[in-house]
């Protein structure tokens, strides 16, 4: 099973390598990564994807929070969370011409962005099914290039912000744990 993770870090030099070191040293394979800085510059957000059951998952995210720049991690597991890729393909036009390219591109919302004498540049943001059904669709016209992001997500109910990120664990409330003597 797929799970997204999402780590508020520090954004410092050194940072990601410490962070993928820790999980490869410790035979996590991470499926997709995105890197980027959050509302306020002096924190990133590290959203990454890694396979494993319920189990896996809790013991990444209990080694990642031992990382001292790692703020907070979420793991969005039983979340409605929104997420996303983003893909730039280069397609030829050599066989085809560009009308039926431009026609698919339309259907799935993608934007040329770039048109050569023999190929295009197509960008299209979505989810990872959708970014994987048009490249199927642009395999028989040839694609030249391929490069895509990892996966970004955000949940749709509850917040990571930096603010919030930062604030103190709550403490329990120890009137209402007995004690026994």
């Amino acid at each position: 099973m797929k799970h997204v993770l999402s780590a508020m870090v520090m954004n410092q030099p050194g940072v990601l390598a410490h962070i993928s070191g820790m999980l490869a040293s410790r035979a996590f394979n991470i499926e997709s990564l995105a890197v980027g800085e959050t509302e306020r510059p002096d924190f990133s957000r590290i959203t990454f994807v890694v396979a494993g059951d319920n189990k896996v998952v809790d013991q990444v995210r209990k080694q990642l929070e031992k990382i001292v720049t790692v703020v907070k991690v979420m793991d969005y597991r039983d979340q409605d969370i929104l997420e996303r890729d983003l893909m730039l393909l280069k397609v030829s036009t050599v066989e085809s011409g560009l009308s039926k390219v431009k026609e698919l591109a339309e259907i799935f919302r993608a934007k040329i962005v770039d048109v050569g004498q023999s190929h295009v540049m197509i960008e299209l943001s979505g989810p990872e099914r959708k970014i994987d059904a048009f490249i199927d669709l642009m395999r028989p016209f040839g694609i030249l290039e391929l490069v895509r992001t990892g996966r970004i997500a955000l949940a749709r109910e509850v917040s990571l912000s930096v603010e919030d990120a930062l604030k103190p664990p709550t403490p329990y409330d120890t009137s209402e744990v007995e004690i026994e003597v």
